[in-house]
């Protein structure tokens, strides 16, 4: 058996290799201008050297492809295999990687768009075509960010941080001011160790220093910002929240539907028993023989019990509208700056109104009687708040020393706190609330910065130069204050959202494709990659690169025959 498969291998060893589609492509053009000429196919086939068998083979294929002989001719031209090999490379980037519909859905594409007649259809070729995308893009991934990272300018990085399960255990950390993925890996656990395993690498070629994460408040992590990072912890205000939702507005709204149904049921019995007095003009129902009703209720009894239903649930719908009001103030008010003054606010005063608003919630919780593990949750919250506080003395400890580095006069090191800084916060605000709701703070925004510019203003008699880069600088100190790591966990939600589709397939190599696309290709409204922001200098085009390492897939074996 060994010596068949051995003779086997040796035969196709022999073989001549398979013609390059480019250069046959060539070959057959110049093929068909020497046969203008006047040239025998034997002729032909002496000048090109090529073999006359294989002449006349490419020459049935082309006379037997079902399509316009023009487009056959452009197709099987340069250009032509050109042009389809972008598109099928594209089409796999854009709809297969980005918008996952999957490789069967591009062969029904190549063959609907005609295009089976000059690139192999099946699902094996196309499968084949994937892989080398796939591996293109991991590679051009890890060779960029090598390169952009050696003229990466010095930075100090404020990081998000959270872990996802779908999959497998995953770790993942973003840069929340350019949203680029520095960190996105399967892991064996979450602990110090591991996270310090990971992000260790992921680091060590950025010139940059972690001074801040933000996170939930998983242990693991914790202990890898303290241990390994040395960098302050900064609480992710959604956690604190969430935990007070759960402890009191949920329970809150079971009581508001018992309640809602209680007053539902009052009303329901009032109705039944005035329906029997209407028909018999206010006179009681005559009844017949048998068993009188058990204890019957009067029309005055049901009036009562369905207004003290109704009462009730009014005082729980107030009660359950007033838990939310203070869940929502909490995020009002943890704020580095006042969002209707427009001036800094001091850390203990920020911690003393999240303290009130959690007050406000544990007495209602404790009115309403409400279970002990609730009663925890709110205290799981509160254990956050002098987190919160640091956060803000971190954030105007690191704001000071900076600009103290920038050596400024007095008036305008105050402007600079003052009033730039607190504007472009307001601008970074503006940006995560809608139209309407963001235009007062946009502008406050600008009521606060274009004195400062204009003829005797603080900043005025600087020189463009100089004042592009405050600008810069205040952009930067603005976004020093991390409050929530909403950029991570819609990460997890996208990565959740594929996982489904990519259940049993090769999860790793996806994944890296996934961070690649994510860095590398996909860019906001001002045409930005995640990786251009991050590095301060514009990558190379992801696509050029995948179009130049990913060759051309082959023709089909067989053309459709005419009809």
């Amino acid at each position: 058996m060994g010596t068949v498969i051995q003779d086997t291998q040796q035969r196709n060893s022999d073989r001549q290799p398979r013609w390059d589609r480019f250069e046959r492509a060539d070959l057959f053009e110049h093929y068909r201008e020497l046969r203008a000429q006047g040239l025998s196919q034997r002729q032909a086939a002496q000048e090109l050297q090529v073999p006359r068998t294989t002449l006349q083979a490419w020459r049935t294929w082309h006379d037997t492809l079902d399509i316009c002989p023009d487009v056959a001719r452009f197709f099987q031209s340069s250009p032509g295999l050109a042009f389809v090999h972008r598109l099928v490379i594209a089409f796999h980037l854009v709809c297969v990687e980005v918008g996952a519909c999957g490789i069967r859905l591009a062969c029904l594409f190549l063959k609907l768009s005609g295009l089976d007649r000059f690139v192999a259809a099946s699902y094996g070729a196309q499968q084949q075509v994937n892989r080398q995308v796939e591996a293109a893009m991991v590679a051009y991934r890890q060779s960029e960010t090598a390169r952009l990272a050696q003229d990466m300018p010095r930075k100090d990085l404020t990081v998000t941080q959270d872990e996802t399960f779908t999959g497998g255990l995953c770790l993942v950390t973003m840069d929340p001011d350019s949203n680029f993925i520095i960190l996105e890996q399967l892991a064996q656990a979450r602990d110090q160790t591991s996270w310090n395993a990971l992000m260790a690498p992921a680091l060590a070629p950025l010139n940059c220093q972690v001074i801040q994460s933000t996170s939930d408040e998983a242990p693991g992590l914790l202990a890898y910002v303290e241990h390994y990072l040395s960098a302050h912890h900064s609480p992710d205000l959604f956690h604190v929240q969430h935990e007070l939702s759960k402890a009191v507005s949920a329970p809150m709204a079971i009581k508001e539907r018992a309640a809602h149904k209680a007053a539902a049921e009052a009303q329901e019995q009032l109705e039944q028993m005035q329906t029997p007095l209407q028909t018999t003009g206010g006179e009681p129902e005559k009844r017949g023989p048998g068993r009188p009703p058990k204890a019957p209720v009067s029309l005055e009894q049901a009036e009562q019990a369905l207004e003290a239903a109704s009462r009730e649930h009014e005082r729980v719908a107030q009660q359950r509208e007033q838990v939310s009001k203070s869940i929502r103030a909490i995020g009002h008010a943890y704020h580095f700056v006042d969002l209707e003054r427009g001036i800094r606010r001091n850390g203990q005063l920020i911690a003393a109104d999240i303290q009130g608003h959690i007050e406000q919630a544990r007495a209602i919780a404790q009115h309403e009687g409400l279970s002990p593990s609730c009663l925890e949750r709110i205290d799981k919250a509160e254990r956050v708040v002098p987190k919160m506080q640091a956060t803000i003395a971190f954030v105007s400890r690191y704001v000071r020393q900076q600009v103290e580095q920038l050596d400024l006069t007095q008036p305008a090191s105050f402007a600079m706190h003052a009033k730039l800084i607190p504007s472009f916060y307001l601008d970074r605000v503006a940006q995560t609330r809608n139209v309407r709701a963001g235009e007062p703070l946009r502008e406050l925004a600008e009521q606060l910065r274009a004195p400062l510019f204009e003829p005797g203003g603080a900043l005025s008699e600087l020189s463009p130069e100089a004042q592009d880069q405050l600008h810069d600088e205040a952009k930067r100190l603005a976004a020093v204050f991390q409050r929530s790591s909403s950029n991570v966990e819609g990460r997890n939600g996208y990565l959740s959202l594929r996982n489904h589709q990519l259940r049993g397939l090769d999860l790793p190599r996806k994944r890296e494709c996934f961070t690649a696309m994510h860095n590398f290709f996909l860019t906001r409204p001002d045409g930005t990659t995640a990786a251009e922001r991050f590095f301060g200098q514009k990558p190379r085009s992801m696509f050029a690169a995948i179009l130049d390492s990913v060759e051309l897939a082959p023709a089909p074996l067989s053309p459709p025959r005419k009809a």
